[in-house]
């Protein structure tokens, strides 16, 4: 600078800022911008004065000409903004025109300055202002201009989001931008669209946006919205909140508060489309639309069309406000039209009013509510919709809410059309849902009782949109606020809802938390881009961000201090973690690499490399590769070596013989070392391409590229590789470079290659190049790849050329594809290429990720009711896949199969067949991972085949098709298994699934695969269908091509023979024929050697079915030349026995016989075969030729034989009986009547002989025979018909009536007339001779009523008649049961009832309906001997079904005297329904039960008194009941229904859970229940009954019931006396004499677990059981047991035995030496002793070792007495303190108002054995009053005394301890001793040491139960010897855990459960605790107790 310049500037400095910046000279302007930017940035105070001073000086400096001063101007303006605040924004608008005029046009940082600048201004809070200059910027006329001012609106709304940059103006400004001349604008304007839709949704943008776009443009931004996801999020701040976080971070951070940036995220902000848009009047073009008139026009078309205009202009997004006032009045005037399509089209315009005008029509939305709530009574779905569609439009707008319409609801819930009622309340569910809690809050006190009330409506639809409102409710505001409103719920509506809410919380919480998972990914995903996007045009896919570069190399510097540190030093071990390679390679300079290498390299090598000259060069390199090559430890430095190679010569080196060497180094290093980095890689690649493209180095290069390749992988390389060649200027890089990867291909193979890089690349680039070496090049390498892929290439290349297309065909030609064959030459060393390979499948193709495409819509618009939105949902999935080139993957593809699934069974068979074409595009693009995301979606697809459409069969096998190419078939076959067994496939179907497999069956060449297909085929091989026939031999043939005839006949020899026998014929099967039975060999030789002349009569092909079975069974016959030869032998064969039932396995026969139950079908050809062969093998030769023949007179020959042989062979016709009825049902199918009369007269003697067999059908033999009887029952001849019709009559005695209705009824459905008339009548002789409701008659009325409305009047009169019957046995009640009826059939019935009345008065029979009131009359009067007569046939019958097999029931016939059967009694009060279920049978009793629990259920109600009444009649209640539970079950047994079991014992629930009616229940009645339940559970025949699983489960859940309520003393005496053996005439059913010990065993262990339970519980209920009564009771037990029996039994690990001393344990443990009190239902003083006092005295006396209690007298004191005697010597201080402690537990227990008498008693027991203790100086604290209540009550309880009357249920109290145990842990009184947490199970005696006390009276001195106290002395030494040896016994015993002989064992357990004080019942032995050896030191203080007590030194008190 000149000296002018310098004092000019000087001078300058000197003059105002405004006259410096405004200075002619552009350097002082320069020199002020620079120093104005300074100046601004050393300021600090925002509210500096300067900074208002400087603020209007910009608006002209940045506009200055000069271009260096304007850059310095607009860092000024920046220095400026940073520095200021806020305030600043009101300079913005002048800055900011004046920057759009002058810098948008400049140098690029000029325009990045000015940008920064506008982005600052928005920081600034003036983002109005900007938007408003960037208005005039986008308008500017230069393109160049108007790029960076949408690059700038990109930015700041990326930056600062929509909440700063308002959207609204943007939105405005697009338009216009999309049709621009200039494509830059053009992509920059759709890139600012896609990062609004990132802001406020694709939706808004489209809906604003499309309707003004060009349609290239939106097909454009179609494409590219796809790949917008996600939810946007702020990364920038404006000045006002940074300032606010500022001040948060001068928060100390000892106050816990987290930093800004880990605050919980904001929720996206939701745009609203409404606000984006501008409103428009729609007013003035509806007036001139003629809307007035046309509304008031006579014809309905011209009023809908008004209207129609009105929606039209209503449904703009936002309408203007106006008087809309008329409008409305007049569309509530139109709601109401005649015309349904004008109502429908005025509620459509108030939706779209609703949604325009929002709450500006909210007056008049309350107006038109009540008429559109009262117009949702039209059933019309259009109507409904369109209303549905505006109430919901309304709410959402806002234009009402449901705390103005409560009263408009209210009016609407009662109306009387349940259609509004149910609507009005699915719209409140909504409105509550869409609602916040807030509202909700408010109003669900209005709403819960308007719900409450419609729950008891009448019509389902408005009960469960009531439970729907509840549910919303429930969900928004949760279940508390409504508990109180719920309470009169009952428990089914309350678990309902309950269910609703839980179900509904469920789905909400799993996608909220779903969804909200995802928004967190996508924003951080989100964030993570937007970083790098600086321009709009960024956003389209394929244009790469403009400064991604410049960051990358910015970023390198940064790197290299990092890098430097590694570089030199050795490899850590930390870099073989699987961590991410760094491999860009930072920068390094020469001397760094040289001073690292001087070790390596010789310093002169590397001069030389320097030099000038070439051959010094040339030496040099030639060195360096010695010396590279000598190297040991080269990787150390391979890296620094390849740098060193970069730097110099480097790769501009002209030299061709130096470039060589140096290729050839890096050859070496690359393929010597261990691990070559991939930075060396990057910095070699750039020149070895360019070398590659030079001739004379181009070998030398492609081995090094090669060496790479080995070195770190194809897949790197490949992909630096596409970036280079992309933008090398020169054309040979690229077309040599795709030459060498040709040759890579080949040699490493695709598996490490991105495979869908490649192509593009090869697409994008070389295809694309104007060179034809270039793409001469990629074709030859898209052809290498086909040899790898194979033809799913294609896929990806379809929208190239067609010229090149052809060029590739020849190519592909050429290298065809090899697939597994293709093994690669070379492989990688480097560990991680396997990180490379693509995400495809094993052909290495990429598989796109579909999942974001298949929307919530698309699975929606999949299940709409419209079909063509169906259809265009199945074509958008078509689309999908096609768009991703048919290579999907798997990823949420689960639901769309679910989707799809339901569409292949779409009522519209065009939907059905376009999705099998979809899923099997599907299946083609997924490839094998099909098979798991399908979930089964090929048995629906395998259906499909079902149809009778060839055209849809055709869809589905080429769906099949598709599937097999890409799953396996033997993944298909267990699908294709279950289809050809499905009937409904259809022989067509079933004929094309067999030829499809058959073209598939080469393929297989595992022969396993074919082998489940083996048995269906062979069975169809026995079709009706003679195409199916022979499509399934052509496949048979083919898997006996591939398996061969061993692994065939291997895998069929269990099939039927039948079967077998054809399959052999077949399929020319030798060796199957080895195992057959000589009459399966004689069945296959007469089918297949036919007679001549059967086959020339034969006209019909051996295929074909005539048209009914005999045709077909004398087609199929033996021939009759060969019949009568046999028939002329017989004379030898009559010797023989005419039925063999040796081999007979008749349950193996009705398995194997699948026919349709109730429904008759005709015999199938392969059940005849099966059929004639059972026949020929059970019946004697000659029997089963003549009732196999043609000729009918051989087959009466036959039937006559069987006639002859029926009485003296029942046993063999019984076990032979479903073979006989089988041939019967082909007699009934055939034409000949004589043979048919024949059968029915054979019949009824048959069924004769099964009755007085007692013999009962099994279901397999009725659903053989019945189906066919009833069918033929309306047979053309009378005479034949009357013989059946007698015949189903006899049914009953052999057959069940209840289970025989089920056929009769499906009579009814017949399509013969005469077949319904027999079926109607028979049900009329029912009703007659066996009443209407014991047999479950009454069910069948309505379908006989329904025919009163039949055309054929012999019908009409026939379900008269019977419904006349009916009605004599109802009488009116009969009207309950007909359903309904029209009023026709109505007249006609009650014509008929007149008349029958009529005739039964005539006849003297009563009136109808008499017989019900007579059967009650009958049940009170004379019910004992009815009921006896009823069990007596009962059992009778029962008697009889054992007899012959297990299953046989009892005719319902025979079950009860008619008067009993004709009607059930309706019982009116409780006494009336005990009577009945007293008296009355199973089925009657039902009634009772009813009334019984509608009783307890009025009881359970806390204001009801019906209780108390209740109460005394419960004991006769639960009586009735018990008995009633072995009648349900065996009357269930039988064949009846479980409905009488289930009314019992859900009678007994609910009686047992009220407990006060429980405790009401007497010990016998329990006993009597608890045993019959008990029995009940172990029998086996109840998991056997209809309903066994929940019976067993409703007896186990009931007798938990008992033992929680009832009185538990009685349930502990009544388990007790059970533990004994159960008489055997109690159980159900007679038990085999060595079963009965083992049943004794089952249901003893029941009763203990049912001990356990109680027992488990007793520390909670001691006080509430008589403790006398049950030590009375294990006193029982243990004294019939003996002692020796005990012994035994302890050896023997008897349950029972160790369950009483469990619970005398228990009881010992809790209450201590108080127990001792309780034995006043004990002989105490009998001899010998009770054994319980020795159990008890044992159990004291471990328990004290174990110091779970402390004993209140000397160890040896076995006395059960009183103690009387008294010592006046003073006791230790010790005693004294324990005597305190008890006296202070007595006084606790007379202080407490439950226990007051007991402690009374003990205080007085202590006053008598104590007299001296002053028991009042303890009370020397307590008031006067309760002083004088205790001498009160004790003077009370000594009259009592003296009286004799002592209360017995009163503990006895045993005096307090006379010596102190020298153990402080010892509790201090026995009266409050506590249960121990331990959990040792004493419950065992010492089988060792402690039997002896009871071997006998001479050894009564020995014992330790002598004691007296009453003597004043104690024992001799003897008895202090024997205390000795007990008390070592005893430690033993602790310390080994050892009562019980060697080991305690646990007992059984009860859920898994403990018993208190005992150990886990289900645990092992080892498990168990040990308990802890006695304290030595108590045992020693003892011992010295006892020497002092024998030397008489120590006295008791």
């Amino acid at each position: 600078m000149s000296t002018e310049d310098e004092k000019l500037l000087k001078e300058a400095k000197k003059l105002p800022w405004d006259e410096r910046l405004q200075h002619k000279n552009w350097k002082v302007r320069n020199d002020a911008n620079i120093d104005l930017a300074a100046l601004c940035d050393s300021i600090t105070d925002p509210k500096d004065a300067r900074l208002r001073e400087f603020g209007p000086l910009f608006k002209k400096t940045v506009a200055d000409s000069n271009a260096p001063v304007q850059e310095k101007a607009l860092d000024a303006l920046l220095a400026f903004q940073r520095a200021a605040d806020a305030d600043a924004s009101r300079y913005a608008k002048e800055v900011c025109d004046a920057i759009v005029a002058k810098c948008l046009t400049g140098r690029p940082k000029t325009v990045e300055k000015a940008q920064a600048a506008f982005l600052l201004w928005v920081e600034l809070e003036a983002a109005e202002v900007f938007l408003e200059s960037m208005e005039k910027a986008v308008k500017n006329k230069v393109a160049k201009a108007v790029v960076p001012a949408i690059d700038v609106m990109f930015q700041a709304l990326s930056e600062f989001g929509a909440k700063v940059v308002p959207p609204k103006k943007i939105l405005k400004m697009l338009p216009e931008l999309f049709d621009h001349p200039d494509q830059n604008v053009r992509a920059s304007s759709k890139g600012l669209t896609l990062e609004l839709c990132r802001w406020i949704g694709k939706e808004p943008v489209k809906a604003i946006l499309f309707e003004k776009m060009r349609d290239t443009m939106k097909k454009e931004l179609e494409a590219e919205l796809a790949n917008v996801s996600g939810i946007a999020k702020p990364t920038r701040k404006i000045r006002s909140e940074q300032e606010k976080e500022l001040e948060e971070e001068v928060v100390p951070e000892a106050a816990g508060t987290n930093n800004s940036e880990e605050a919980v995220p904001e929720a996206p902000m939701e745009i609203d489309e409404y606000d984006l848009v501008d409103p428009v009047d729609i007013l003035t073009p509806l007036e001139k639309s003629g809307f007035w008139d046309g509304v008031k026009a006579t014809k309905w078309s011209e009023r809908r069309d008004a209207v129609a205009e009105l929606t039209k202009l209503a449904s703009t997004k936002k309408i203007a406000p106006g008087d809309f006032h008329e409008i409305c009045r007049t569309l509530k005037k139109l709601i109401t039209d005649v015309n349904l399509a004008v109502s429908v089209e005025a509620t459509q315009a108030i939706g779209n009013l609703a949604k325009g005008l929002r709450t500006h029509f909210s007056g008049n939305s309350r107006v038109l509510l009540p008429v559109l709530l009262e117009k949702l009574k039209e059933k019309k779905p259009t109507m409904t919709e369109a209303l549905s569609q505006t109430l919901q439009a309304m709410h959402k707008s806002g234009c009402i809410t449901l705390l103005d319409v409560i009263e408009d609801v209210r009016v609407a819930v009662k109306n009387k059309v349940p259609l509004v009622r149910s609507l009005t309340l699915n719209w409140v569910a909504f409105c509550i849902e869409t609602s916040n809690k807030a509202t909700v809050l408010k109003l669900h006190k209005e709403y819960v009782p308007i719900c409450m009330e419609c729950l008891n409506d009448g019509t389902p639809e408005v009960r469960d949109a009531s439970f729907s409102v509840l549910t919303a409710i429930a969900k928004m505001v949760g279940m508390k606020p409504l508990e109180r409103s719920l309470e009169k719920l009952d428990d089914v509506r309350k678990k309902k809802l309950s269910d609703m809410i839980g179900s509904a919380s469920d789905t909400t919480s799993g996608t909220v938390a779903a969804s909200n998972t995802g928004v967190g990914t996508s924003a951080r995903e989100v964030m993570d881009s937007s970083s790098m996007r600086r321009s709009a045009a960024s956003m389209l896919s394929g244009k790469k961000p403009v400064q991604a570069v410049p960051a990358t190399k910015k970023s390198g510097p940064a790197k290299s201090a990092t890098a430097k540190k590694t570089d030199g030093g050795p490899q850590s071990k930390a870099s073989a973690a699987p961590v991410i390679e760094d491999v860009e390679p930072s920068e390094m300079s020469l001397e760094e690499i040289e001073e690292k290498l001087s070790s390596v390299v010789k310093s002169e090598t590397i001069s030389q490399l320097k030099s000038t000259v070439w051959k010094e060069r040339l030496e040099a390199i030639s060195m360096l590769k010695q010396e590279v090559e000598s190297l040991t430890e080269l990787d150390k430095s391979a890296e620094l070596l390849v740098r060193l190679l970069c730097a110099v010569p480097g790769w501009s080196e002209k030299n061709v013989q130096v470039q060589q060497q140096v290729i050839e180094v890096s050859t070496y290093i690359a393929s010597t070392v261990n691990r070559f980095p991939k930075r060396c890689v990057v910095l070699c690649l750039l020149g070895i391409s360019e070398r590659v493209a030079d001739i004379k180095t181009r070998g030398h290069a492609m081995k090094c590229l090669t060496a790479f390749c080995e070195a770190v992988g194809p897949g790197f390389v490949f992909e630096r590789l596409y970036k280079i060649m992309k933008e090398h200027k020169n054309p040979k890089v690229l077309s040599e470079g795709i030459l060498w990867m040709v040759s890579a291909v080949e040699d490493f193979g695709i598996s490490n290659l991105k495979l869908k890089d490649t192509i593009d690349f090869c697409k994008d680039i070389g295809l694309q190049s104007s060179a034809a070496a270039t793409r001469n090049a990629t074709i030859k390498l898209i052809g290498v790849l086909h040899k790898f892929v194979g033809p799913d290439i294609k896929g990806f290349l379809s929208d190239v050329k067609p010229a090149l297309l052809s060029t590739l065909d020849a190519e592909y030609e050429k290298n065809p594809f090899e697939g597994t064959a293709s093994a690669p030459k070379r492989t990688v060393r480097a560990a991680d290429a396997v990180s490379s390979a693509s995400s495809g499948t094993s052909d290495g193709l990429p598989r796109e990720d579909i999942s974001a495409k298949i929307t919530p819509t698309l699975l929606k618009n999949l299940g709409s009711p419209d079909w063509k939105l169906r259809l265009e949902s199945i074509d958008a999935v078509s689309k999908i896949v096609e768009e991703a080139h048919k290579r999907i993957q798997p990823t949420g593809t689960v639901e769309l199969f679910t989707a799809l699934r339901a569409r292949l069974y779409d009522s519209n068979k065009n939907l059905v067949m376009a999705t099998l074409s979809t899923i099997g595009g599907l299946a083609s693009a997924m490839g094998p991972a099909v098979e798991k995301s399908s979930k089964g979606i090929l048995a629906d697809v395998l259906k499909c085949l079902g149809d009778n459409k060839k055209h849809m069969r055709e869809c589905t096998l080429t769906a099949l098709d598709l599937w097999v190419a890409a799953a396996q078939l033997d993944k298909m076959v267990p699908y294709i298994t279950v289809t050809l067994g499905d009937q409904k496939t259809g022989s067509e179907g079933r004929k094309d699934l067999f030829d499809w497999l058959s073209k598939h069956a080469s393929n297989m060449s595992d022969p396993s695969e074919a082998l489940p297909l083996l048995k269906p085929s062979a069975s169809s091989l026995m079709d009706k269908s003679s195409e199916v026939r022979k499509a399934a031999e052509s496949f048979m043939n083919e898997i006996l091509k591939i398996c061969g005839q061993d692994v065939v006949a291997k895998n069929l020899k269990d099939l039927p023979s039948p079967t077998l026998a054809i399959v052999a014929e077949r399929l020319k099967l030798s060796t199957v024929h080895e195992g057959f039975s000589d009459s399966v060999k004689m069945v296959t030789t007469s089918m297949s050697l036919p007679s001549k002349a059967g086959s020339k009569n034969n006209k019909h092909g051996p295929n074909d079915r005539g048209s009914n079975v005999s045709k077909a069974v004398s087609q199929r016959g033996i021939p009759a030349r060969s019949s009568v030869t046999m028939i002329s032998s017989q004379d030898s064969i009559q010797s023989q026995a005419l039925f063999n039932i040796k081999d007979s396995n008749k349950e193996e026969r009705e398995r194997r016989v699948l026919v349709r139950k109730f429904k008759f079908e005709e015999p199938r050809r392969e059940q005849i075969d099966e059929l004639k062969i059972e026949l020929f093998r059970h019946f004697r030769e000659d029997v089963s030729l003549r009732l196999w023949n043609s000729d009918f007179k051989r087959q009466i020959d036959g039937i006559e034989l069987l006639q002859k042989a029926l009485p003296s062979s029942r046993k063999e016709v019984i076990e032979l009986l479903d073979i006989l009825l089988r041939w019967f049902v082909l007699r009934f199918c055939e034409s000949n009547t004589t043979c048919l009369l024949k059968v029915l007269d054979f019949l009824p003697e048959l069924f004769d002989v099964l009755k007085d067999q007692s013999y009962m059908l099994t279901e397999a033999e009725a659903a053989i025979f019945l189906p066919c009887l009833m069918e033929k029952s309306g047979h053309n001849i009378e005479k034949v018909r009357e013989k059946m019709g007698e015949l189903i009559k006899q049914m009953v005695n052999i057959y069940s009536l209840p289970k025989l209705l089920p056929y009769i009824l499906e009579g009814l459905r017949s399509k013969n007339n005469r077949t319904r008339i027999e079926c109607v009548d028979i049900i009329g002789y029912f009703m007659d001779h066996h009443g209407t409701e014991v047999s479950g008659l009454l069910k069948n009325l309505p379908s006989v009523a329904a025919l009163t409305a039949e055309r054929d009047g012999e019908i009409r009169k026939a379900a008269l008649n019977t419904l006349a019957t009916a009605y004599k046995n109802l009488g009116d009640d009969v009207w309950r049961y007909v359903g309904k009826l029209s009023d026709a059939q109505r007249s006609m019935l009650d014509d008929r009832f007149k008349w029958k009345a009529r005739e039964m008065d005539k006849r003297r029979e009563g009136r109808p309906g008499d017989a019900r009131a007579a059967l009650r009359r009958s049940v009170r009067e004379n019910g004992s001997d009815i009921a006896e007569q009823s069990g007596e046939a009962v059992s009778r019958s029962m008697a009889g079904s054992m007899i012959s097999r297990e299953n046989f029931g009892y005719s319902d016939a025979h079950m009860v005297p008619r008067q009993m059967a004709t009607a059930t009694p309706g019982p009116a009060d409780w006494r009336e329904a005990l009577d009945i279920v007293a008296l009355g049978l199973p089925e009657q009793s039902v009634e009772g039960m009813k009334v019984i629990c509608h009783e307890l259920t009025q009881a359970v109600d806390p204001e009801s008194s019906v209780l108390d009444d209740l109460i005394k009649e419960a004991d006769r209640l639960v009586s009735c009941l018990a008995v009633m539970v072995p009648k349900t079950f065996n009357f269930s047994l039988s064949g009846a229904s479980s409905r009488s079991c289930k009314y019992v014992l859900n009678t007994l629930m609910q009686t047992f859970q009220i407990k006060r009616l429980a405790h009401a229940v007497k010990e016998g009645t329990l006993d009597n229940l608890i045993t019959e339940l008990l029995l009940w559970l172990l029998d086996e025949r109840v998991p056997l009954m209809d309903d066994g699983s929940q019976l067993l489960k409703a007896l186990n859940v009931l007798m938990l019931k008992i033992l929680d309520n009832a009185e538990r003393t009685s349930s502990f005496v009544v388990l007790i006396n059970l533990l004994r053996p159960l008489d055997p005439s109690r159980w159900p059913s007679p038990t085999p004499p060595e079963s009965l010990a083992v049943k004794n065993q089952k249901f003893s262990d029941l009763v203990v677990k049912c001990l356990i339970k109680l027992t488990k519980v007793l520390q909670s209920t001691i006080y509430e059981v008589d403790l006398d009564r049950i030590l009375q009771s294990i006193h029982i037990y243990l004294q019939e047991l003996g002692m020796e029996e005990i012994r035994r039994r302890a050896g023997a690990d008897d349950k029972p035995l160790r369950m009483v001393k469990t619970v005398l344990h228990e009881l010992v443990k809790l209450r201590g030496t108080a127990i001792k009190g309780h034995l006043s239902m004990v002989p105490i003083d009998a001899e010998p002793q009770p054994i319980i006092l020795a159990y008890i005295d044992l159990n004291l006396q471990t328990l004290a070792a174990a110091r779970m209690l402390t004993p209140s007298g000397t160890m040896g004191q076995t006395h059960w007495g009183d103690a009387g005697s008294n010592n006046p010597n003073p006791s230790t201080h010790s005693t004294d303190a324990q005597l305190k402690q008890e006296l202070a537990a007595v006084f606790k227990k007379i202080g407490d108002k439950q226990t007051c008498t007991i402690g009374l008693y003990e205080l007085y027991r202590i006053t008598q054995l104590y007299p001296k203790v002053d028991i009042f100086a303890q009370l020397q604290n307590a008031s006067e009053a309760f002083r004088t209540y205790i001498r009160d009550g004790l003077a009370q309880v000594e009259k009592n005394a003296a009286a004799g009357r002592t209360p017995s249920s009163l503990p006895l109290s045993t005096p307090p301890p006379i010596a102190p145990i020298p153990s402080p842990k010892f509790a201090p009184s026995p009266v409050h001793t506590k249960s121990i947490n331990n959990k040792t199970d004493c419950n065992e005696d010492d089988a060792g040491g402690d039997t002896h006390p009871f071997r006998g009276q001479g050894e009564i001195d020995n014992r330790l139960q002598t004691t007296n106290l009453q003597t004043d002395r104690y024992q001799s030494s003897g008895t202090l010897d024997a205390l000795r040896e007990r008390m070592k016994s005893i430690q033993a015993a602790a310390v080994g855990a050892n009562f019980d002989g060697v080991q305690a064992r646990p007992l059984p357990s009860m859920n898994g459960n403990t018993l208190h004080g005992g150990t886990r019942l289900d645990a092992d032995p080892q498990t168990q605790n040990i308990i802890p050896p006695m304290d030595e030191r108590a045992l020693s203080g003892l011992q010295a107790r006892m020497e002092r007590l024998k030397s008489g030194s120590m006295e008791p008190l």
